[in-house]
């Protein structure tokens, strides 16, 4: 039985190789023959974001600005967009709270202490744990620059919780798509 479906097997597939041989031959008199052969290739919507670091230090606050209450600006990553079509650039943090805190001093600082603009005098926005369109592009790019700048408010007080003495940290993840 066994035997038998290998042997049906091996003829049908004797079967399909003969016909694709024979539809790609060609034969012809006159001493040329011609046929055709139609190739295809799919490009599918294409991005590449290069970025300047993998980390930005931020200011450090002075006695003076953590008594007043100060909002400290630095220069973020600087960004090159390239994509074969419209495309978005997404700014999000994953800390869904709080910046992370290493340090002896419980300290807590929210992540909306963190604010972002793509324009050093642009409106500069607390960042959350959803996407937000950092920046967008109607057409295709051969290298879009960009720049992040980042705000960082820091609490009047001494005694503030988001002002012990530590370090914090918010991973800032920024999202290249053609939708």
């Amino acid at each position: 039985m066994n035997a038998t479906r290998i042997l049906l097997a091996a003829m049908v597939l004797g079967t399909a190789i003969g016909v694709e041989q024979a539809n790609a031959q060609c034969s012809g008199n006159a001493g040329s023959c011609n046929t055709t052969n139609t190739v295809s290739a799919s490009v599918n919507a294409l991005v590449k974001l290069g970025m300047s670091g993998v980390a930005t230090s931020l200011s450090s606050p002075t006695a003076d600005q953590i008594e007043a209450g100060a909002v400290i600006a630095d220069a973020g990553p600087s960004f090159t967009v390239k994509a074969n079509r419209s495309w978005t650039l997404n700014i999000k943090t994953t800390n869904p709270a709080s910046w992370t805190y290493v340090g002896s001093f419980a300290g807590t600082k929210p992540v909306s202490d963190l604010t972002w603009s793509n324009a050093v005098g642009g409106t500069f926005v607390g960042i959350g744990s959803a996407d937000a369109v950092f920046l967008s592009g109607g057409g295709a790019t051969n290298g879009a620059a960009a720049q992040a700048f980042f705000r960082t408010v820091w609490a009047a007080g001494f005694t503030q919780p988001s002002n012990a003495p530590g370090v914090y940290s918010l991973p800032v993840v920024f999202t290249l798509s053609a939708p």
